[in-house]
């Protein structure tokens, strides 16, 4: 079941996204589009890099105050997610890439995320395993 769902991504996503550039660059021109490209691709590694150094320095300081860092953590793998969406081309991922950075709405993506692992680890489909 994940390997299907994770396979329709890899062939939807894609396919979705090339066919809204196609779309748009009928009516605005590729060079625009190229230029969005590579702008949402330079704001993006900006974004990730500020928030990215910040969520580090949290992690930091919560470790030399014998504070476990899980919010900091969680934040942390949602900034690496929006940068890779970012860094792929597309509106839709430029979107959730965007929403991914933006420090309220990260908030708002943390609270469902854990949402969705505590249903996991209640249906005991969520496991965790020391090394």
């Amino acid at each position: 079941m994940f390997f299907t769902k994770l396979l329709m991504t890899f062939i939807i996503v894609p396919v979705v996204e090339l066919y809204i550039l196609i779309e748009v660059g009928k009516r605005i021109g590729s060079l625009p589009i190229i230029g969005i490209i590579i702008l949402t691709g330079i704001l993006g590694a900006y974004l990730v890099k500020g928030q990215g150094f910040m969520i580090l320095k949290k992690i930091q300081n919560d470790l030399n105050e014998g504070i476990l860092p899980g919010d900091s953590l969680i934040q942390g793998v949602i900034i690496l997610a929006g940068g890779i969406l970012l860094l792929t081309p597309g509106f839709i991922t430029d979107i959730i890439g965007f929403i991914f950075l933006i420090p309220f709405s990260r908030m708002v993506v943390k609270k469902y995320l854990l949402k969705w692992l505590k249903g996991k680890i209640k249906e005991g489909n969520f496991y965790y395993r020391e090394f």
